[in-house]
């Protein structure tokens, strides 16, 4: 008989069917199970819409001996409450653990669910097993204390113990992709490629945008896959799987070029076109040669953070790029055939409406200079005081925060809030407590014309034609300015409906 600890591992849904890629944290952590004696099985909600019913099936089928479930906040909140809910109802005796951005980032306000017992903060890679071990000897409170990056309840109060180095196991393996069934289901249709597969090679940025959740989850920190590593998955993807292009889900895929060119020679060998988060100082800094290794490699496009043309709120956030950054990235990928897809962060809680027009000014300079250069606009929300990473709390608090009728911004804290329509929004940078409805309508109106009058080249399902009207009937409005109340747009795109990157992804 096999007395080996067994664990469910559950990512609730959080997208469609077409847009769901392969579950990448859970297929780490079953990795790292299995290297420490445990086994394990996972269900994914993205593309199974029964996965709660599913769940309580599997449970009933055969003993879990806890519960692993992977939160990263906003839509996938609700879904997390459901079958955490259903589990803890069913099967009480079994514990539940949340890991992910959420947990990282709330780690009281997961606790202060009764159905967590246990919240992972940052990576769950050596956490996960050990508290699996723990529970298995019957833990005690110190054994508990001892497993870094965990938090748990003692007497009813939320215990954090200290957090814990980031590392890239290797067992000289590929991930467990057969625990997803048929992994081929997860490759997709993209701009990139018939079959478009997501994977991560490097973990973490070394940055510390004090707004950013990747600060928060892995404080400045990066490790960087051996070249032997990266060759050995993509051979895999490609010749295994039948992948023909990538989707690096890597928080910053160029750092420094040194570390860069031994992947980026990999990836030249097998020339799949490929998609990245990216920084325009990192690709300013790139040399020739390492530009000839991109190209190679087939770069089709890269996701840059602009987020705003103020040079000192660049600085207060801590990005450590410069407005004239943004515009010389934009050349430089026009000439290297890269299309950068950039984000911005309009109304911030200071001179909102101000920095949201010149914002909206930058766009349409850089559009200019590269008109194929992809945008996508967020509303600007900083993470709450108590999310960023102790380190950057202790230097540097972050301002206040007041909503519109000058009292302080209280954030949630239980699930349950953060669940709610209006945080949802926050999380996803779609809303703020400071904006009102006449700049939340002008934000508004100015998306839907630009992304008319410039349809973007991930949408893949609109027709050619009905891009090329849309953008005809916007281009009046877009040349003149007039982005008030575009009816005509609305009404149109109700028949084509344009992809949108910011909802939907690659």
């Amino acid at each position: 008989m096999n007395d080996a600890p067994h664990i469910l591992l559950i990512n609730p849904t959080i997208t469609s069917r077409r847009s769901a890629r392969f579950p990448l944290s859970l297929l780490h952590l079953a990795a790292a199970l299995e290297r420490t004696g445990s086994s394990s099985r996972i269900i994914d909600g993205n593309v199974d819409r029964q996965f709660v019913d599913d769940a309580l099936r599997a449970m009933e089928q055969r003993r879990f001996d806890a519960v692993g479930i992977s939160v990263m906040g906003g839509p996938q909140l609700a879904p997390a409450i459901a079958v955490s809910t259903a589990i803890r109802a069913r099967f009480p005796a079994v514990p539940i653990i949340w890991g992910g951005y959420f947990p990282t980032l709330n780690p009281e306000a997961a606790l202060a669910a009764p159905y967590v017992d246990y919240a992972v903060r940052g990576q769950a890679g050596d956490t996960l097993p050990e508290l699996v071990a723990a529970l298995a000897s019957a833990a005690d409170e110190a054994k508990l204390a001892l497993i870094g990056g965990l938090s748990w309840k003692r007497g009813g109060a939320a215990v954090h113990n200290p957090n814990r180095r980031f590392t890239l196991a290797d067992n000289g393996l590929v991930l467990p992709y057969d625990k997803l069934g048929d992994p081929r289901r997860y490759l997709a249709r993209t701009y990139l490629g018939r079959r478009t597969v997501a994977h991560q090679a490097a973990i973490g940025c070394r940055f510390r945008c004090t707004f950013c959740g990747v600060a928060a989850m892995f404080g400045g920190t990066t490790v960087l896959p051996a070249a032997e590593r990266l060759e050995r998955d993509l051979s895999y993807l490609k010749h295994e799987l039948g992948a023909d292009s990538v989707q690096y889900f890597d928080n910053n895929f160029f750092d420094r070029e040194q570390d860069m060119v031994p992947l980026l020679e990999v990836m030249a060998r097998f020339e799949m076109p490929w998609w990245c988060f990216a920084r325009s100082d990192a690709l300013l800094n790139l040399s020739e040669s390492a530009w000839k290794l991109v190209r190679k490699s087939r770069l089709r496009m890269a996701y840059i953070g602009a987020e705003s043309p103020n040079g000192q709120m660049l600085k207060e956030i801590r990005k450590g790029t410069r407005p004239d950054q943004t515009m010389a990235v934009v050349e430089l990928c026009r000439r290297h055939g890269v299309i950068p897809e950039l984000s911005f962060m309009v109304a911030p809680p200071h001179n909102t409406a101000e920095e949201t027009e010149h914002t909206f000014d930058f766009i349409r300079a850089l559009k200019r200079v590269n008109p194929q250069s992809e945008i996508v606009i967020y509303v600007y929300t900083p993470l709450p005081e108590n999310s960023r990473h102790e380190k950057d709390r202790a230097k540097r608090p972050a301002p206040p925060l007041f909503d519109l009728n000058g009292e302080p911004v209280v954030f949630p804290a239980t699930p349950e809030e953060w669940a709610l329509p209006r945080w949802v929004d926050y999380a996803c940078h779609a809303d703020a407590p400071w904006l009102d409805d006449r700049l939340r309508r002008r934000i508004q109106d100015f998306v839907t014309v630009l992304r008319c009058r410039y349809p973007t080249v991930q949408d893949l399902r609109s027709p050619s034609w009905a891009k090329r009207s849309l953008s005809a009937m916007a281009g009046w409005r877009y040349h003149f300015g007039k982005y008030d109340r575009p009816w005509e747009l609305e009404l149109a795109n109700r028949l084509v409906r344009l992809r949108m990157p910011q909802v939907s992804g690659l």
